[in-house]
């Protein structure tokens, strides 16, 4: 099976594998988010299992980040033009201040794209000014905001303590995730919702976003 074949090029650190046997699956007829989420976030998984396990070394893990980087590279074309419709709802994106780590948003940022409703990618490091200034320009219905490192994780109280004190808190639904990042910590600072994985994020919009939408529309969260 192909899927397996992308897991073990991912576990393995095999970017240009990892490369060829995307676009092998992409040939056949594979469903460019069955790719996405059978190969590529299924390899991540297998590495961040080991990893909290202590199975593997910092290096590897590296080495693993970049096959599924090169992945997504291949799957990003595929995934914007195989939008079937063309949703409402703005989401804005991004990794917080401090912090470099993009595999997980980026991941997140494939599954949103995947269901037709635009997303807007701040990249990595994002100070808070730029939350802000997106908020206010863009009008989303959802912040996102990633966390990989413990030490960045305050930054998003920040955030969401700007935007109060700012009067735009109400406006705005606001999901954190990351790994350091849990269900406790996300009520603590003011967050409406926390996402485990890349899966759990669309699986929540499918749900939720329409309804979302109608109660900003109506001037309600």
């Amino acid at each position: 099976m192909i899927y397996e074949e992308i897991i073990k090029s991912i576990d393995e650190g095999e970017a240009d594998r990892v490369v060829e046997l995307s676009k092998n699956a992409l040939m056949q007829g594979y469903p460019p988010i069955q790719v996405l989420q059978k190969g590529l976030m299924a390899g991540m998984d297998k590495v961040a299992d080991k990893f909290r396990e202590q199975r593997v070394m910092v290096p590897e893990v590296l080495m693993s980040t970049r096959a599924i980087h090169a992945g997504l590279l291949v799957l990003a074309p595929y995934l914007k033009s195989k939008r079937i419709n063309n949703r409402k709802g703005v989401i804005v994106i991004g990794t917080v201040a401090g912090d470099l780590h993009d595999i997980g948003k980026n991941l997140v940022k494939m599954m949103v794209m995947s269901t037709g409703v635009k997303i807007i990618d701040l990249g990595i490091n994002v100070s808070t000014r730029k939350f802000i200034n997106a908020v206010q320009k863009e009008k989303p219905d959802i912040l996102m905001m990633a966390s990989l490192l413990t030490t960045t994780m305050p930054a998003m109280k920040v955030v969401i303590e700007e935007l109060t004190e700012g009067g735009l808190r109400q406006g705005v639904k606001i999901a954190v995730g990351g790994a350091p990042v849990d269900e406790p910590f996300a009520k603590e600072i003011g967050a409406d919702y926390y996402f485990e994985s890349a899966k759990d994020v669309t699986d929540f919009l499918e749900k939720n976003l329409e309804k979302i939408i109608n109660r900003k529309g109506r001037g309600g969260v």
